[in-house]
């Protein structure tokens, strides 16, 4: 065994056997992309659900034909996981043995402080390195710094920053009348603090009424029981909690707000996803919110017909989770590609600047000046499946999230503070 295959077996790759291709494209040259996520340990549960939407939009750009550069073939692309286990050190090991491998497409986003990490390290190995650049397309790391002072010509970004997601909550919560205290926990890392940070800032702008009552940062996937957490929200007699909580820092605290007897609304960034609807059951009728790039209760023909054809491919409630921003994120790396006729990462990266996609309804656009991309948000209440404007429940739980606010692209944007620097 060769040291590159021993590499690959320790990062924890796995690759699309060829038997899941089109049999045209079985002696094209494959474009790989290199999926680094949680694949074990306490966020596992968060890459699966990015490994499949991924999986599908992949599945079809090769369906149509693959990716046509400028010599007239099509390549397929060719999804490869690599296992980060939610570590900085792991997600390193993983991006080294990703680029021996031939990988020059990067895709990551559960956990900003790993974002952050591979930022730093394909800066400096394009620098060291040209002849082997890396691109790094981010679907969920939200830290506001990375398109900000932390900006790089090589990171592309496709969620809303959280700043950008919390500005959506927020119009929502300014026109709650019923909210006159809150208690804002979350994440202690970067992602988390700034949740908190951007939260306190807002309600002091917005709703200086609002008494926040509890500011609270916990460590990152290492609480098992969060009942002292609820305890403390309870106690505090809040109406509110704001939190950016994900994975199962987020299950397991709305699991114990609900046995704590928590009454009040939980404002979330991810309330919609990965068990916690379930979790929280009647309780979260009504009083569980999340903000999104998309909901599946869209209220168009084609939002609906996106959604359904996921289900299809992915027929399991638990395979449930459908994100359009990884699916507009493939299509303008495809775009992109055919654009510069060419897989050169300098070339794609500089089409990818001005890509601009639409996919079920749905559109965005990359903005040049930081690579944040623009899109429209929505903020839907959890409700029970079948009540009004709820046809899709998430997971088989039920409950599904009804669209109470769409915010264009326009409201949405955020200022830069970026000084990106071009090669």
């Amino acid at each position: 065994m060769n040291k590159l295959r021993r590499r690959i077996l320790k990062s924890g790759v796995t690759t699309l056997c060829a038997g899941a291709l089109p049999a045209w494209a079985l002696n094209r040259s494959p474009i790989k992309l290199g999926l680094i996520e949680s694949l074990s340990g306490p966020f596992a549960n968060t890459g699966e659900p990015v490994y499949r939407n991924l999986l599908w939009a992949t599945e079809r750009v090769n369906a149509r034909g693959g990716v046509r550069l400028a010599a007239g073939a099509s390549h397929p692309l060719v999804l490869e996981r690599y296992d980060s286990k939610g570590q900085n050190e792991e997600a390193l090991s993983a991006l080294r043995a990703a680029i021996d491998n031939g990988v020059r497409v990067v895709l990551q986003g559960n956990s900003s402080a790993v974002a952050a990490a591979l930022i730093d390290a394909i800066q400096k190995h394009n620098e060291r390195d040209p002849a082997r650049r890396v691109l790094y397309l981010n679907y969920s790391a939200v830290d506001p710094a990375l398109t900000n002072e932390k900006c790089s010509f090589w990171h592309f970004r496709f969620d809303a920053h959280a700043d950008m997601r919390m500005t959506a909550l927020m119009q929502v919560l300014r026109e709650d009348a019923d909210i006159g205290s809150a208690y804002l926990i979350g994440q202690d890392y970067s992602f988390g603090q700034a949740v908190l940070r951007e939260a306190r800032n807002q309600l002091g702008r917005l709703r200086p009424d609002v008494l926040v009552v509890g500011y609270e940062l916990h460590p990152v996937g290492r609480i098992k029981d969060f009942a002292p957490y609820a305890a403390k929200i309870k106690r505090s007699g809040a109406q509110a909690v704001v939190t950016g909580n994900w994975g199962n820092d987020l299950m397991l605290l709305v699991k114990a707000a609900r046995e704590a007897g928590f009454e009040g609304r939980f404002y979330t960034f991810y309330g919609n996803a990965l068990g916690a609807p379930a979790a929280m059951g009647e309780a979260g009728v009504g009083k569980v919110l999340a903000v999104a790039d998309w909901l599946p209760n869209v209220a168009t023909p084609e939002s609906a017909q996106f959604y359904k054809a996921f289900r299809q491919r992915f027929p399991r409630p638990e395979d449930d989770y459908v994100h359009m921003r990884m699916q507009l994120m493939i299509e303008a790396l495809a775009q992109s590609m055919e654009k510069a006729g060419s897989t050169d990462t300098l070339a794609v990266a500089r089409a990818l600047e001005t890509a601009r996609v639409e996919l079920a309804g749905r559109a965005g656009h990359m903005r040049a000046e930081d690579h944040q991309f623009q899109q429209p948000l929505v903020v839907g209440m959890m409700q029970r499946k079948g009540s009004a404007g709820v046809a899709f429940d998430v997971e088989g739980s039920g409950y599904g999230f009804q669209v109470i606010k769409e915010i264009g692209a326009e409201q949405a944007q955020l200022p830069t503070m970026c000084r990106m620097h071009r090669p």
